[in-house]
């Protein structure tokens, strides 16, 4: 019961609401993922591969959690880039940045190149789609825990006996919990407007460079980039409305 306390401490829960919505916040580009690789299944698959992408997530973000240690411990350089050290952490944040890149960008291609009459659209299989989530799943999962980490670390500062790893617990299964909830919602409004799709995807690829940059020990917040496309969302949301009143379609 004494592991569980520090929920019942008003430290506790602030600390609980606070890295759940940091969660979420952080598993937005997730979803966004979800929403485009799932958006070529048939419309009866797509719940299936939201649902179990999330909760391969959940998953492996708790194993994660679970192997902290190990995870925190990965500073250890492998061997040299451009005299740049790659330590474990850093292979993982390179590797999932240059994927993240790759699929963003043949994601643009193909919208923008449209399927031509007579050209056979390609077909995604579920088992690929769900690989393509777990791949990503790892990337985003080590920048959210190493996040939830360093925000509770303080909590334990001066008495051991609180233990900040139960709140991490409560802010991931949480946070999974409420994306589960949406992810149909968001998936739905990306895919039916290509403007809005566009600019996720632009948001994806940026995201990538990011983790590329961090992976050479270059930190770039994120809040710049989440500010950068909550703009572009405002004036296309604006668009928007200007079209419906004028009669435009999408």
């Amino acid at each position: 019961m004494d592991y569980f306390s520090i929920l019942f401490t008003g430290t506790g829960l602030f600390y609980l609401v606070v890295l759940s919505l940091l969660e979420i916040v952080l598993g937005i580009d997730n979803i966004i993922f979800i929403s485009i690789v799932t958006d070529k299944l048939p419309s009866e698959k797509k719940r299936i591969a939201r649902n179990v992408g999330l909760t391969l997530a959940l998953v492996v973000r708790l194993f994660l959690l679970s192997i902290v240690g190990w995870i925190m411990g990965m500073k250890d350089p492998l061997f040299t880039i451009l005299g740049q050290q790659l330590t474990g952490q850093s292979l993982v944040l390179l590797i999932g940045g240059l994927f993240l890149i790759y699929k963003s960008t043949s994601e643009m291609h193909s919208s923008i190149k449209g399927n031509h009459e007579g050209e056979v659209k390609v077909k995604t299989s579920l088992p690929s789609v769900i690989l393509q989530i777990v791949m990503i799943d790892i990337v985003f999962s080590f920048d959210s825990v190493i996040t939830a980490i360093g925000m509770t670390n303080e909590i334990s500062q001066g008495d051991s006996s609180k233990n900040p790893m139960v709140i991490i617990f409560g802010a991931v299964i949480i946070s999974m919990l409420i994306m589960l909830m949406f992810a149909k919602p968001i998936s739905d409004f990306i895919n039916k407007r290509p403007t809005v799709k566009m600019i996720a995807l632009a948001f994806l690829v940026t995201i990538g460079i990011i983790l590329i940059a961090e992976a050479f020990g270059q930190h770039v917040p994120k809040g710049y980039i989440y500010f950068a496309m909550v703009y572009a969302l405002i004036v296309e949301f604006i668009n928007i409305r200007m079209r419906k009143n004028k009669g435009i379609s999408e």
